[in-house]
């Protein structure tokens, strides 16, 4: 029928005419939503505190761009690393890709910062500044009048200050929340800059809770788009068993014996944050929030019948009458993940504490020691990713020669700092094979190799 295919014609936010359509999302009531309440409790702390937690003087989480340093709990990246980020990203889309392939999009409805926040924290006080969604709907259709421009100010006032808020700490996971505090308690003419980023990110925050919304997800988001190729019909969705409840009727104290279990009571539709009827399938704006399963579960038991109309289901799930399980392409992509996630713990942790490159003097050929040695003029650059000075002494691995430092024997290297040193690499004649010949240099602090970098050693052509 035409009804059951024109609503994947068009998104629930606009209407024919391509105007805006203002979604009077219901607050849902249910277990579901109790849960979801509480995760973003954990969230919104974790949010909010992060960014003010140090480990020995060092940030717990900065992402700072600007001058491509990166710390995660408390372990510092620099652009060196970036292979690891490279590596990590990549493993990180594949996470996405199986995830997706066999959850769905529960990431959306229960981690995504833009659904916690829209619908935990701005939406919550828009109820409670200008009430239901009913009252809603009636104050955007009534006149300006006093009350309207009181709740509207408020609102919006309130959307703004909190927006700010947010901006700050999103701020203080890019610098820092020292830098932060330097801002916010410094001389406005020495942080224009900084004042310039809070009040962007801050009109950003404020456009997409006050105005763009759901559109974020339906329109902005690619995640939304990638779900129609990823899901298929074993994925994990929010669904509407049709099997059970249709045909469709409206409740009667008698009971309706002949028709399904869904009254069209369009209560799933009211508490929809997008705006969609999960009875009609699978749709991209759906973010599997949970909120229609909540609100259809409420009617089921308020008419006598079973929970579950809607629920979390695969569409092979629902077309079978088989409740969801865990399938063996499911333990698959599972254990895949589980080792995307290891490899990533392990390219982290297996990280060094010192990095470096050794550079043959650029220019210069090799140097002749007599009759029977050749040597080579080197500089090296290291990068300290730890909080402890650290000396280092350089030693020839593997190979009869040794290293001759220019100045002191041993490079000090600062915290979170660079050191650098110019030395000569000696190698008997017996020893250079060809024009170039690879070695490896050890770092050593005291007795400990910290790592191993390699060069090449130029000699006389044979």
């Amino acid at each position: 029928m035409e009804g059951s295919t024109t609503f994947r014609d068009s998104i629930a936010t606009v209407d024919k005419q391509g105007k805006r359509k203002w979604i009077f999302a219901k607050q849902p009531e249910g277990r579901f939503y109790n849960v979801r309440t509480l995760l973003s409790i954990f969230y919104f702390i974790a949010f909010f505190s992060l960014p003010f937690i140090s480990i020995n003087g060092r940030p717990l989480f900065m992402l700072n761009v600007l001058e491509g340093k990166f710390i995660l709990f408390g372990v510092i990246f620099w652009p060196q690393d970036f292979f690891i980020f490279g590596l990590a990203m990549l493993a990180f889309i594949l996470f996405i890709v199986l995830f997706t392939m066999a959850f769905g999009r529960l990431f959306c409805g229960w981690a995504c910062p833009q659904t916690i926040f829209m619908e935990m924290m701005f939406r919550r006080l828009e109820y409670w500044i200008e009430g239901s969604a009913a009252k809603q709907q009636q104050l955007a259709k009534a006149p300006w009048n006093t009350e309207k421009m009181l709740r509207k100010t408020a609102k919006h006032l309130v959307f703004y200050g909190l927006s700010f808020l947010i901006a700050n700490i999103f701020l203080a996971y890019i610098i820092g929340a020292k830098a932060l505090g330097k801002i916010i308690t410094g001389p406005f003419e020495e942080h224009t800059g900084g004042f310039i980023a809070i009040l962007v990110f801050s009109g950003v925050f404020y456009g997409v809770y006050a105005f763009m919304r759901e559109q974020v997800c339906t329109i902005i988001c690619p995640y939304g788009r990638l779900q129609g190729v990823l899901l298929d019909k074993n994925s994990v969705i929010v669904a509407y068993d049709y099997n059970r409840g249709e045909p469709r009727g409206k409740y009667t104290k008698n009971g309706n014996h002949d028709r399904g279990d869904c009254i069209d009571c369009m209560q799933c539709v009211r508490v929809c944050p997008t705006g969609i009827d999960i009875r009609n399938g699978t749709q991209l704006e759906c973010v599997s929030c949970t909120a229609c399963i909540d609100a259809c579960d409420f009617m089921m038991e308020k008419t006598g019948r079973p929970r579950g109309l809607i629920r979390y289901a695969s569409e092979n799930g629902i077309a079978n009458k088989e409740k969801l399980h865990f399938t063996p392409r499911m333990k698959v992509y599972s254990a895949v993940l589980v080792l995307i996630l290891g490899a990533i713990t392990f390219m982290l942790g297996s990280r060094k504490p010192v990095t470096g490159t050794i550079i043959r003097t650029a220019g210069m050929l090799y140097q002749e020691r007599g009759t029977d040695s050749i040597s080579n003029l080197y500089r090296i650059k290291l990068i300290n990713k730890t909080t402890a000075e650290i000396p280092l002494r350089l030693q020839l691995e593997d190979e009869g020669g040794k290293i001759e430092m220019i100045g002191k024997e041993n490079i000090a290297v600062k915290p979170e700092g660079q050191g650098e040193g110019t030395f000569f690499i000696v190698l008997p004649r017996t020893e250079v094979h060809g024009r170039k010949s690879n070695i490896k240099v050890g770092l050593y602090q005291q007795h400990q190799k910290i790592a191993t970098i390699s060069t090449t050693f130029s000699g006389p052509m044979e």
